[in-house]
């Protein structure tokens, strides 16, 4: 496993980082056994950063993970949850309930300090309440000593763009922005570098689009873009290998995305994922690939509050 600099925090991070929604049962149905033994085989992978959220499986995924790490010593692992999302339209990014949300997440992670504590999507709350309510709560606790480093995360590029430069935020997880199909990530870069945020890039398959499978029905994605990833999954096929593992390689490869986060519940998988990174990725494979996606290069979907959307609004009615 290869390590990265996550921005100016002085960590280093694992290139391939472990996302555990998927404990919370959100994608399927998990088995608690299978789950930790996940977990365990991510760290032996030697994935170093784990990241989580009340939000998972209504504090599930908190509460497996914590059961997984209760054997781990503790200097084994970063670890990241969230504050702020509990459910699909509940948000409260209160200060006070953002100590309360730390306290409860500590609790069930079986830890008394978090390494990363990140307000989730907030994209849903004006940026008033983020930056004169939460963002102190984020401040207070980490004088405490409580967390040692705190940020945003969400999906509008926008939204970092606004809020990055009215607070001092240590880490950001941008999701859906750095994958085959979408790379506008990149152009955040400069500012991020300029005031030493470290990144995290989660999703490299675009929420599903990049699978074999095709994307879910619940997926916000137009069918435009599902028809084109599709297509370029199928061709992935027939030169056989899979779409997913073409992606994986892609997102990690770029030594400017510090990591990149995956989720699964399956130990045969986050084992397999970590292997993929350690080959060499197919250039010729990935410029067919990047070819066919040409059409639908860098769309995205609405998500969140109208001011943090604009720019999208605005193509959508030229």
């Amino acid at each position: 496993m290869k390590y990265r600099q996550l921005g100016g925090t002085g960590l280093d991070v694992s290139i391939l980082s472990y996302g555990a929604s998927s404990l919370g049962s959100v994608f399927r149905d998990t088995e608690e056994k299978e789950s930790i033994q996940t977990v365990h085989e991510a760290i032996n992978c030697g994935i170093n950063l784990i990241d989580v959220s009340p939000y998972y499986g209504h504090t599930k995924a908190e509460t497996v993970l914590g059961k997984a790490l209760r054997t781990v010593p503790r200097d084994q692992y970063i670890l990241s949850t969230k504050a702020g999302r509990y459910g699909e339209d509940v948000f409260d990014f209160s200060r006070d309930r953002i100590h309360s949300s730390l306290e409860e997440s500590l609790k069930r992670l079986h830890t008394d300090y978090m390494d990363i504590l990140l307000l989730h999507d907030v994209e849903f709350e004006s940026s008033r309440v983020i930056l004169e309510e939460a963002v102190p709560a984020l401040k207070e606790l980490k004088k405490q000593g409580k967390i040692r480093l705190y940020g945003i995360c969400g999906l509008p590029l926008p939204m970092f763009e606004e809020l990055l430069p009215q607070m001092d935020a240590d880490v950001i997880i941008s999701y859906c922005h750095y994958s085959l199909n979408d790379t506008t990530l990149l152009s955040l870069l400069p500012l991020l570098e300029s005031r030493q945020v470290g990144l995290i890039n989660a999703s490299p398959l675009s929420m599903g689009l990049l699978g074999t499978r095709g994307a879910p029905d619940w997926h916000p994605a137009s069918n435009e873009v599902k028809e084109a990833c599709r297509r370029a999954a199928e061709y992935c096929k027939t030169q056989g290998t899979d779409i997913a593992k073409l992606a994986l390689q892609f997102s990690t490869s770029n030594e400017d995305i510090p990591t990149t986060l995956v989720s699964t519940a399956n130990p045969g998988n986050i084992r397999r994922n970590a292997a993929w990174t350690e080959e060499k990725l197919d250039p010729q494979l990935l410029q067919e690939v990047l070819e066919r996606l040409k059409p639908i290069t860098n769309q995205t979907w609405l998500s969140g509050r109208p001011e943090y959307n604009k720019h999208l609004q605005r193509k959508q009615g030229d």
